[in-house]
């Protein structure tokens, strides 16, 4: 009787080397919250250096965040052909030159078209690593590593102001992208050395040496080695494209579910993180004291991912995500409330920070689980370029109801409606899931 090696290691508990290859994961994430912010902590020095407009400035602001939808749109979904390894390092290649390029431009449209460049690396860098932590974890652990990775958007975006403070006023805002192309480039030597090849994908796809790549990696993990590869059993025997599978049977209502959550989440998490020290400062908070809370906010999506994953390990999934989306809302609705009383409005955006980065950290963990190793992960990328679309768009609708008179109040009442419409999408998705789940593989298959 031949071994099912991925169910095997579903079972087994999780070794050493398999959480080595979920923290190399986490420092590869660690890219993208440096990404997001840096240019947030440069914007004001390239402004004054170029003299550039709201409109100029907001066009570099969101330069990454279109680069980050097309990467995870279209650079991802290579992973299942090329394999997962391969497509982070020719993603790393991408940021790391474009990174160290943005310290050289002399235009703010020639900086826009690097930042969307580096995007894209990004992009496909944060699909393709969430899969890969997603397929070395056991099936116990999996919520809880895939959800540490969103801990490094909260470390990289904590860095990147550490370093803003330390470097642009000695040695100006080039600096910034200097250390962050070294450090990307770093990130691929390192990647080069140390990241191994998805076991999912080596089974699916059977590239050359194999059988050569899985034994080493299960001598790692100290499990038996295999004389001969084990047949992989392909779920799907539709014919079809890879983007038509992922809309075949019921895997359709999972994939529109699971996009339309990703939208709502990021729509509302990108208003609170973009908006949140500016609409308090036009409160009456002080500029130090807005952007401490932003800080905090920052600093608490560390604790809040962790937070899920731990939670997940206990719950499902679907239930723990559903918690955290409810106490978000609670939280947006309040946090306005006792914006006026500064010590509470900071323990509070600490909370929220908590549970805002922990429902993102809850979409990353879920998104794997949904598709099958051949089209996993197109059908990750698509669904975290689809939420980045909520994340481009979200800034800009919130500056449109600022800009109409609506009141700070009102508005966080408006995105705290969008985490509670989020948590129905959750609960139709978590649904969906475990029906199919339940049903024989054959049935699976003809879905």
């Amino acid at each position: 009787m031949e071994r099912d090696v991925l169910d095997e290691i579903n079972q087994h508990k999780m070794s050493r080397y398999q959480w080595f290859v979920i923290v190399v994961c986490v420092c590869l994430n660690i890219i993208d919250g440096f990404d997001v912010m840096v240019m947030a902590f440069t914007a004001p020095s390239v402004s004054a250096e170029w003299s550039l407009s709201g409109a100029q400035i907001g066009l570099l602001l969101s330069a990454g965040l279109f680069g980050m939808a097309a990467g995870s749109i279209f650079l991802a979904p290579l992973a299942d052909k090329i394999g997962r390894r391969l497509l982070i390092l020719i993603c790393l290649v991408i940021a790391g030159l474009s990174m160290l390029a943005c310290a050289f431009v002399q235009s703010h449209t020639m900086l826009a078209a690097l930042r969307f460049v580096t995007g894209i690396g990004v992009g496909g860098i944060l699909a393709s690593s969430n899969v890969l932590a997603s397929e070395y974890a056991n099936s116990r652990w999996r919520s809880l590593a895939v959800s540490l990775m969103s801990t490094g958007y909260g470390i990289g975006a904590t860095l990147g102001g550490i370093l803003s403070l330390a470097l642009i006023q000695h040695l100006g805002w080039r600096s910034i992208f200097m250390a962050g192309g070294f450090t990307t480039i770093a990130m691929l030597l390192m990647s080069l050395w140390l990241l191994p090849e998805s076991l999912d994908y080596l089974f699916a796809k059977r590239p050359k040496q194999a059988l050569e790549k899985v034994n080493a990696v299960m001598q790692r993990m100290g499990l038996e080695t295999l004389s001969t590869l084990s047949q992989y059993e392909k779920k799907q025997q539709n014919k079809g494209g890879d983007i038509a599978r992922l809309f075949q049977g019921q895997q359709g209502f999972q994939t529109i579910c699971l996009w339309a959550a990703f939208f709502l989440v990021m729509f509302g998490f990108y208003f609170v993180m973009s908006w949140t020290p500016k609409i308090l400062i036009s409160m009456g908070m002080s500029p130090q004291q807005g952007v401490s809370t932003g800080i905090l906010i920052s600093i608490g999506g560390i604790f809040g991912a962790a937070i899920i994953g731990l939670l997940a390990s206990r719950m499902k999934i679907f239930h723990a995500l559903s918690l955290f989306l409810g106490l978000t809302a609670v939280c947006v609705f309040l946090f306005v409330a006792v914006s006026s009383q500064v010590s509470v409005a900071l323990m509070v955006g600490l909370l929220l920070g908590t549970l805002i980065n922990g429902c993102v950290a809850g979409l990353y963990s879920i998104s794997p689980t949904i598709y099958d190793a051949e089209i996993r992960s197109r059908g990750v990328g698509y669904a975290i370029g689809f939420g980045r679309i909520g994340a481009i768009l979200s800034p800009t609708v919130a500056g449109i109801f600022l800009d109409q008179g609506v009141a700070p109040a009102t508005l966080y009442a408006y995105y705290g409606v969008v985490f509670i419409v989020a948590i129905f999408v959750i609960l139709m998705l978590g649904n969906a899931f475990y029906r199919r789940q339940s049903l024989p593989k054959e049935a699976v298959g003809h879905a």
